[in-house]
């Protein structure tokens, strides 16, 4: 059952509460109960399809939703729902969620374990480039000393590599604003080489 025809078996129970048990009411007591709503795992399969199972993405230039703060999911479901932040597939899903349904799908993502380490193994030198470089322009001040994020702020620990790549060169080129514009302000003056190692650091987290 979707989410409009839940609400409309919703609005048909209460008028048959007010209204008094009528002969439509008393045949409905011979019928097959109604079966029970779908869990939020289950809803959980839709994002699932994409993201992965229990959130971890195989899929490239997708994000894994695994271990995102609730707080951080939750706003961007509301982006997407807005049409303020881009990308057809999410704005479509998003569009005709309610706030209930943001808040529920955002607590199941923040209740996910994050994701495993990264399937590729790490490149030292790429990976000392790119502590120099998170140092340097202040990551772990949002993002956490260990990178996982927390309220508004994303999980960049173990996020897929090409996904942040694809994320920070979009930023870093004003495409896409975030929360606020400190992510374009942290990436200025970065050379587009240095997005790839960033990337590789934040993407091979312990």
């Amino acid at each position: 059952m979707n989410l409009a025809l839940s609400k409309l078996a919703v609005v048909l129970a209460a008028a048959g509460f007010f209204l008094g048990p009528g002969p439509a009411l008393a045949a409905s007591k011979h019928k097959d109960p109604a079966p029970p709503p779908p869990t939020m795992q289950e809803r959980f399969a839709l994002c699932a399809a994409c993201h992965g199972e229990g959130g971890v993405s195989r899929t490239p230039l997708t994000p894994s939703l695994a271990g995102q703060p609730s707080f951080y999911a939750i706003t961007q479901l509301f982006l997407f729902r807005e049409g303020r932040r881009a990308n057809e597939a999410m704005t479509s899903v998003a569009k005709g969620m309610s706030d209930d349904d943001l808040r529920a799908f955002s607590d199941y993502i923040g209740q996910l374990p994050p994701p495993p380490p990264a399937d590729t193994p790490a490149d030292p030198l790429r990976m000392a480039r790119g502590a120099a470089l998170a140092q340097r322009h202040h990551c772990a001040g949002c993002h956490g000393a260990d990178y996982s994020g927390g309220k508004q702020v994303a999980r960049l620990a173990r996020q897929r590599e090409d996904y942040l790549l694809q994320t920070l060169r979009q930023f870093h080129a004003a495409q896409r604003v975030g929360y606020t514009q400190a992510m374009n302000e942290a990436l200025a003056g970065i050379s587009p080489g240095e997005l790839e190692d960033l990337a590789h650091f934040l993407a091979h987290q312990p």
